[in-house]
């Protein structure tokens, strides 16, 4: 009996490192001007690429914002509830190949994510070299 309850919970503890341990899952942003929190982003997993959607804004009054300044099928679409980060790929510890959308500019950047510990998410928007863009942090919304 010890030694089922010790397997349990050794088993429990890898499943929570392990969840910790990935992008997927829901972060706050963080805006890198401001320093403000502005939306909770989930992260997660389709067909074996990684998205991102906007599944709450922070301020009451931007959260019926349309994406109007978005082109092709983003125009005028709810922010809240918008995939932001399309068709990321896994390479090494970091998530790249993919895009990002500025709901606000209505632009459309290169990406990568990377893990900074679990609870910490370093989300760059380049274009060209990852040299030009700018980066957040966002936090793990636990």
């Amino acid at each position: 009996m010890k030694n089922t309850i010790t397997i349990l919970s050794l088993f429990v503890s890898m499943a929570f490192y392990a969840q910790g341990n990935t992008v997927m899952g829901k972060w706050k942003t963080i805006d890198d001007e401001t320093g403000k929190a502005k939306s909770i982003v989930e992260i997660y997993e389709h067909s074996g690429k990684v998205y991102g959607k906007v599944v709450d804004i922070l301020d009451a009054d931007k959260k019926k914002n349309l994406c109007t300044n978005c082109t092709g099928e983003d125009k005028n679409k709810p922010v809240m509830g918008l995939v932001i980060i399309k068709g990321l790929s896994k390479d090494g510890s970091e998530y790249n190949s993919g895009k990002i959308l500025d709901p606000v500019s209505g632009k459309t950047y290169k990406c990568f994510l990377a893990l900074e510990g679990n609870d910490k998410l370093k989300v760059r928007g380049y274009i060209g070299l990852s040299l030009f863009g700018r980066t957040q942090t966002w936090q793990r919304v636990k």
